[in-house]
């Protein structure tokens, strides 16, 4: 009976309920429980595993730089301008359910990919769909859509992500179908999605970097509109740790 129980439950796809059936039956510590306890115990594996597995599925899909960055490691005794405080509250869900944006910026090697990184596994743990990117990968994933005819495919499947991190915005310069392709994004994603970017250039100098006046007014707008900003500071982390 317990082999047939077992075999039924993967067969459906219950997975958590089967491992968790396997490990508790017969055991002394739940001979006692009542029929509604036991199965609730169940379903609760159950739960637990389908939930794991999405998590898992996420954290895969989102190609993080730093899969494992989480805030509990973050190293607030090193001095690089981070508020802990405002570390802290940007870990509840206020803002990205508000599709608020959060920029990060400050010299190479200060740790500003790890906090981005960090903000994506976050997502993914909470169950939301996530994508992280280099500005220059992700225009060239962008110039290869284009060139294969998925171009719009792949512009709704940025503005339907919950999450899109852009990490090391501004290491090359824009040409006017990089500025375009920017508006696009930035675009489709206000008040729908929240974006976290990372960058070596000062948020006030992103105007200037753009070009473009009239696309950057509107990226900058729509950007800083609702968005919470990180300026870091001092010396490489990369060279203390060696």
């Amino acid at each position: 009976m317990k082999e047939q129980i077992v075999s039924k439950l993967y067969e459906m796809k219950l997975i958590g309920m089967a491992k968790g059936y396997e490990e508790k039956s017969g055991k002394p510590d739940y001979r006692d429980l009542s029929f509604e306890e036991f199965l609730s115990m169940l379903v609760d594996d159950e739960y637990i595993y389908r939930r794991n597995q999405k998590q898992a599925r996420l954290l895969h899909l989102a190609k993080l730089k730093y899969p494992s960055a989480c805030f509990e490691d973050i190293d607030y005794r090193t001095a690089r301008g981070i508020n802990k405080a405002k570390m802290v509250s940007l870990q509840n869900e206020e803002w990205f359910l508000a599709h608020q944006n959060v920029i990060i910026t400050g010299p190479t090697g200060i740790g500003k990919s790890y906090i981005g990184c960090a903000f994506g596994n976050k997502a993914c743990r909470n169950g939301h769909s996530t994508l992280c990117f280099r500005w220059s990968r992700l225009l060239s994933n962008i110039h290869a859509a284009r060139g294969d005819g998925t171009y719009l495919k792949y512009l709704n499947k940025l503005s339907k992500t919950k999450l899109l991190i852009i990490d090391d915005f501004g290491m090359n310069s824009m040409s006017d179908t990089d500025r375009k392709d920017l508006m696009e994004i930035i675009e489709d994603r206000y008040n729908t999605g929240s974006t976290v970017i990372t960058s070596q250039l000062p948020a006030k100098q992103w105007h200037a970097f753009i070009g473009d006046p009239t696309i950057a007014d509107a990226v900058c707008d729509r950007l800083f509109h609702a968005a919470h900003i990180i300026e870091m500071k001092g010396g490489s982390m990369r060279k203390r740790q060696s």
